[in-house]
């Protein structure tokens, strides 16, 4: 099913005299393509919690459109969206088993969709299989996982065959481990059901892991709209450079000068001719390569070992943070100097932003003889 919102808008009206409306989400506008898992993301307070109830139909918009597919959904009751939720805290019933936790939402079906016990059964336990619970069904709630507990919550919602999954952090309440193994069934379950997907989270590593698209907000406004990788590589401003990367892109104040991109006194590239101006530097950690006639110096603190790699932890006066953290390869760190570490930079890790409008610029790097 495919999703379009046009100019959706939702403003939460002040609560107390004096104090401002609240725009949660503000102009956004986009298409999800038929049997995609696309991943809203920002930090908390961006509004992506808040589209999601729109999709769903829990929140009203205050402007705007929403479509699935033709078909204007904009004031249509939640019921009747073929939507399925999946709610942070999972929301199970208790006193419930896993089967009647899973068959409930079968059993309020009215008119022509109203099925019988043996269909409810043949439901519950074709989405009890998918979700790899169809051994748990006696259990209650209290007596599973936490990551079992997520599942009977997919299961549930999938059990209507809806058009449309929409998951509202579905693993924040899960430890480092589930969570890994979750979001692969999440992802292995949208690959074989087909459902267009989306999906909630702050956190970009979920998002960048499992999703086809990426949907970064900020103060309820869309930043950028693309595919992972290509986000990641090329974002939009320095709000999604910084928002997107583990561990985060490391920013310095710059400038572009004579026609050189320079960190302080150090001159990173020649430039093609371009104007004069402040800007901010962003390194990614794995753009920097050991040379000790590298263009680029940092002040070494420590190294960390990662394994496979070294984190150099290192500082520098022109930084945004206290630290710089640089990935480079465990066997070329063996001769590390003690103080200053030179640098060569890789260009297509290296993403330059006006430091007035934060927008990015593009730099054409002047190679050499040009």
């Amino acid at each position: 099913m495919e999703i379009k919102l046009e100019n959706l808008t939702k403003i939460f009206p002040a609560r107390k005299k004096g104090q401002k409306e609240v725009v949660a989400v503000d102009d956004f506008n986009d298409t999800i393509p038929d049997g995609m898992l696309v991943a809203l993301l920002g930090p908390s307070g961006c509004g992506k919690s808040t589209t999601l109830n729109l999709i769903c139909g829990l929140l009203k918009p205050t402007s705007g459109k929403i479509y699935f597919g033709d078909r204007d959904v904009t004031n249509v009751p939640p019921e009747y969206r073929g939507v399925g939720m999946v709610f942070q805290n999972y929301a199970l019933y208790p006193h419930m088993s896993v089967e009647q936790n899973i068959r409930f939402p079968l059993e309020n079906l009215k008119g022509d969709q109203k099925l019988s016990k043996e269909q409810m059964k043949e439901r519950v336990l074709a989405s009890a299989k998918l979700v790899m619970i169809d051994s748990l069904l006696d259990r209650k709630p209290k007596e599973l996982s936490g990551g079992q507990q997520q599942r009977v919550a997919i299961a549930r919602a999938l059990v209507k065959l809806p058009q449309v999954l929409l998951l509202d952090e579905p693993l924040s309440n899960l430890d480092a481990r589930l969570r890994l193994q979750t979001r692969e069934e999440i992802r292995r379950i949208q690959k074989e059901t087909k459902i267009t997907t989306i999906f909630v989270t702050h956190d970009q590593d979920e998002a960048m892991s499992i999703s086809d698209m990426i949907v970064v907000m900020k103060d309820g406004k869309v930043q950028q709209i693309g595919k992972p990788q290509e986000v990641y590589d090329h974002p939009i401003n320095l709000f999604v450079a910084k928002f997107l990367g583990t561990p985060p892109i490391n920013v310095f104040e710059g400038a572009i000068f004579e026609n050189g991109l320079w960190i302080g006194e150090e001159k990173l590239f020649d430039l093609m001719p371009t104007e004069d101006r402040p800007v901010f530097v962003a390194i990614r950690p794995e753009g920097f390569v050991l040379d000790e006639h590298g263009p680029f110096s940092l002040d070494l603190i420590r190294p960390e070992v990662l394994g496979r790699d070294i984190s150099i932890v290192a500082k520098h006066k022109k930084a945004q943070s206290e630290t710089i953290r640089a990935i480079i390869d465990a066997f070329e760190a063996k001769h590390l100097p003690k103080d200053i570490v030179r640098f060569y930079l890789k260009p297509h890790k290296v993403h330059v932003f006006d430091a007035i409008s934060q927008e990015r610029i593009e730099c054409v790097i002047r190679e050499n003889g040009e």
